[in-house]
């Protein structure tokens, strides 16, 4: 990929869709990582740092303090206004007013964080006239990791269009701190969470297969090209399948 027209190309697109929609500017969800750092870091160059909020969305039971500092470092680094605001008690509130939720599984409670972190960034947007923009990847989307109307709930996603991988290029490229780039991805929904693990693959290693499968490569080629085993290749391609519904907007049944 030609890095500086793929940049230049997300700039454009996120400064003509805030045009179009007639907003103030963007909220953006800032976890400490690196693709909400890309993302805040290219929606500045688009409309200025006047012009972006980010917002931090720790829960103080389980956010490590090194994402705080990395937020804090980023927001600095861009000089954007920035907001922290704890989810603990939001979660607690509505986990204590049902009843069924002390049964329910660290998946079904991990989806509720992020769904309270994206109510929190559409309050935001609708009082300040903004649009939220999103920070998933390519690699994210087309696997579906991501919460449907959690972090998939957004009006852009400006790098929806990079893999993982070009995400970390491109970061370097910009200047990006290094401590973003380098800490292991995490979407922090329970402890000791890592993308990697629950994926049960390497980024590098699964672009490499995404990339093979939009090319329409045999199964058999992408396990001898890519190095990895059936049971990896399986875990990807399930992942694709089980969650096409994420990418669909809501079907609705033909009536006439």
């Amino acid at each position: 990929m030609d890095l500086e027209k793929a940049q230049n190309r997300i700039i454009d697109f996120i400064r003509n869709e805030t045009g179009k929609a007639g907003v103030n500017g963007a909220v953006v969800g800032i976890s400490g990582g690196i693709d909400s750092a890309l993302t805040a870091t290219l929606a500045v160059k688009a409309l200025g740092k006047d012009r972006v909020l980010g917002i931090y969305l720790p829960e103080s039971s389980l956010t490590p303090a090194v994402d705080s500092e990395d937020a804090n470092i980023l927001a600095d680094w861009l000089g954007i206004e920035y907001r922290t605001i704890d989810i603990s008690g939001i979660v607690s509130a509505f986990m204590d007013a049902v009843p069924e939720s002390k049964s329910a599984d660290r998946l079904t409670r991990g989806n509720l964080k992020a769904r309270t972190r994206m109510s929190l960034l559409y309050f935001h947007a609708n009082q300040l006239n903004r649009m939220v923009i999103g920070t998933g990847n390519k690699t994210e989307l087309l696997l579906g990791y991501y919460t449907k109307y959690g972090d998939g709930g957004v009006d852009l996603e400006p790098i929806g269009g990079l893999y993982k991988t070009e995400v970390w290029e491109l970061s370097r490229r910009l200047g990006i701190p290094e401590p973003l780039i380098t800490k292991k991805p995490s979407a922090g929904l329970w402890a000791g969470q890592t993308d990697e693990a629950e994926l049960g693959i390497s980024y590098v290693k699964v672009d490499e297969v995404l990339k093979m499968l939009e090319k329409g490569a045999e199964h058999e080629k992408i396990l001898n090209a890519a190095g990895i085993s059936a049971e990896q290749l399986s875990s990807v391609t399930g992942r694709i399948e089980r969650n096409k519904h994420k990418r669909k907007v809501p079907p609705v049944p033909e009536l006439y």
